[in-house]
């Protein structure tokens, strides 16, 4: 098997011959010449002992071959290129066999556990065949935020460079959203949130089975305007309690805000069952007690309504209410 480690542009020859002996043992006897243009992206590993080829081997002997001669590979050269299909092989290796042809057509959107059907115990499972093949410990508070594989190959990079893992948004279900605002199925329109510094995305798909619908309108369903403002409403909620705190740490109080204002609306489209709302919010201001966003609701990218000031008031936990 031979490694392409550039292109014939920048390479004169550049190659690993990987020979498999004694089973799944295997050993790199490999020559690499290359111009100066050329750079191999590579960590320093420590040398395989031949107790340690052993155990690996055994460890992997359930995944393919590809899998093993690029760990082999990896352990021996330190080649980052090589974590990707690494990573893909131990998941794919504890995958039922009808979801495996999913990962290879996929791409790095899949998410482990809606697509890949990965629970806690297979996500542990991977988890303990990773630290032994690529030679380093994860904590388990660390694979909290992985959801899909793109998440775990950035996470494993930072892990075996020894460099910050990268920042990235945080995802809420609809648990964590009610249990954070006060509004409650059914009358929450927020399925998922994402959160950023200095935004807010929320999703909501239109069911059709929403009781509103019975009356707009019979034998036309049409999502209502209010509704969507009232979403987006929701979704300043969810970002106000979940980032803002007074100069003495103190956390606002979901129960004290309240809608006072929405201007400059527009609306462009209707929406009907069988769409998803994607819901977008930025502050444009947050000043004690007053905050301002501007909002966008979209369906696949075409706008369908918008608020150019959405206006709440607000006030910390254990503060007078500020309305009284």
């Amino acid at each position: 098997m031979v490694f392409d480690f550039g292109s014939r542009e920048n390479c004169l020859d550049v190659f690993f011959k990987i020979s498999v002996y004694n089973g799944y043992e295997a050993k790199i006897v490999g020559l690499l010449q290359m111009n100066s243009e050329l750079e191999i992206d590579t960590v320093t590993v420590a040398p395989l002992t031949d107790e340690e080829r052993g155990d690996l081997a055994d460890s992997l002997k359930r995944c393919s071959e590809e899998t093993q001669l690029a760990a082999f590979g990896f352990r021996e050269t330190g080649r980052l290129s090589l974590l990707s299909p690494i990573i893909l092989g131990i998941i794919e290796r504890f995958l039922e066999p009808e979801i495996r042809p999913k990962l290879k057509e996929g791409d790095g959107s899949l998410k482990l556990i809606d697509d890949l059907g990965i629970d806690s115990l297979t996500m542990m499972e991977i988890v303990v065949l990773v630290e032994e093949v690529l030679d380093l410990s994860i904590d388990n508070e660390e694979l909290r935020e992985l959801r899909t594989l793109d998440d775990v190959r950035e996470f494993i990079d930072a892990k075996i460079r020894n460099i910050p893992l990268p920042q990235k948004n945080k995802k809420f279900g609809v648990e964590a959203i009610s249990a954070a605002i006060p509004h409650h199925i059914p009358f929450l329109f927020l399925s998922e949130v994402e959160l950023s510094s200095d935004e807010a995305v929320g999703t909501y798909p239109i069911s059709g089975l929403e009781e509103f619908l019975k009356g707009h309108f019979p034998e036309n369903p049409v999502f209502p305007a209010s509704i969507m403002l009232e979403a987006l409403g929701q979704l300043a909620v969810f970002y106000l309690v979940s980032t803002e705190k007074s100069e003495s740490d103190a956390k606002i109080d979901a129960a004290k805000i309240l809608f006072t204002g929405c201007e400059a609306v527009r609306c462009q489209r209707i929406c009907v069952p069988g769409e998803t709302l994607t819901l977008r919010i930025k502050p444009k201001s947050i000043r004690h007690p007053i905050a301002k966003f501007e909002g966008k609701v979209s369906v696949e990218g075409e706008n369908a309504a918008w608020a150019e000031d959405i206006t709440v008031t607000f006030d910390w936990k254990d503060a007078p209410d500020i309305l009284a």
